[in-house]
């Protein structure tokens, strides 16, 4: 990281710096807020607040895309409260330990890099599902709910629009993980909960899941019709029943997609018939992609 050190006590910024550059930082020093105002972007502004006689307040708006932190003597609202409200991030205590100045760095390096992840992963969602629509009032719609839709991505497009619509976050968990049921029961109401691949339950299994989300926020996904749901039920129909637009998908892909979807529907012979392969390569598939068949 590109870190500036404003500090007048010049033993104490060459100390810090030191420190900093073991650590694999870059750092440069200025004794005064206006030698700190240079035409160089830093991810990390360490501001000093007793440089007497000398505005702080430049320096945080110059930097207000950085990590400003301030080092304080002491704690009021000249030197804390209200440059943090014009745009600081935090602030330390002299004197302090480098250990903990190292912290706070690290910490806002942390979430510098996971805000750029989520704004990676927001634009992948948006563009994804921008090209799907869903005629659903999300303001009326009460969880839980049980959507049921021939493509997966329809049902993720919805539990990803009802959650940012509400400002909520979302837990997301697959009924394919021999996990999954203590993962739900593990998981507050704090978010809400989305769960896919209903399909691959056995019978026997819908009452324990129904149990577990029993007034939860809970969106349940599947691809199959569900009977008996003690839940409301959506269907949500793709524009293309097998594969979204532009999309073609490997032979591989293909005999997978169809196995899932419709092998409770037609008895093996007939499946492995239509797909033109053996009923013995048949369970080797359904061996190979993990794939159970509901009894």
């Amino acid at each position: 990281m590109n870190i500036l050190i404003i500090e007048n006590e010049i033993y104490l910024a060459q100390s810090i710096a030191s420190k900093l550059s073991d650590l694999s930082h870059n750092c440069d020093i200025s004794s005064s807020t206006k030698e700190g105002l240079r035409a160089i972007p830093y991810d990390v502004v360490l501001l000093s607040t007793n440089i007497s006689g000398q505005d702080i307040y430049p320096v945080i708006e110059a930097y207000k895309d950085s990590v400003v932190i301030l080092m304080v003597s002491y704690i009021s609202n000249d030197t804390v409260s209200k440059p943090l409200a014009a745009g600081a991030k935090d602030y330390i205590l002299k004197p302090f330990m480098i250990e903990e100045l190292i912290r706070k760095i690290q910490h806002f390096q942390n979430h510098e890099r996971l805000r750029r992840q989520n704004q990676t992963y927001e634009r992948y969602l948006t563009h994804t599902f921008n090209s799907i629509n869903v005629n659903e009032d999300l303001d009326k719609t009460e969880l839980p709910l049980f959507i049921c839709s021939s493509y997966q991505k329809y049902a993720d497009a919805f539990a990803f629009r009802y959650a940012a619509h509400h400002d909520k976050t979302i837990h997301f968990i697959s009924l394919t993980s021999a996990k999954a049921f203590s993962d739900i029961a593990a998981l507050s109401n704090d978010a809400i909960l989305y769960i896919t691949d209903f399909q691959h339950l056995k019978k026997s299994e819908h009452k324990t899941l129904y149990e577990l989300v029993q007034e939860r926020p809970c969106i349940i996904s599947g691809t199959d019709p569900v009977e008996n749901s003690p839940f409301r039920t959506i269907e949500i129909e793709s524009d293309n029943h097998l594969f979204d637009q532009g999309e073609i998908l490997p032979i591989e892909e293909y005999v997978k997609y169809i196995m899932i979807h419709f092998q409770n529907r037609f008895p093996d012979t007939e499946l492995s018939k239509k797909l033109g392969i053996s009923r013995k390569s048949l369970w080797e598939k359904r061996k190979k992609y993990s794939i159970v068949k509901k009894k």
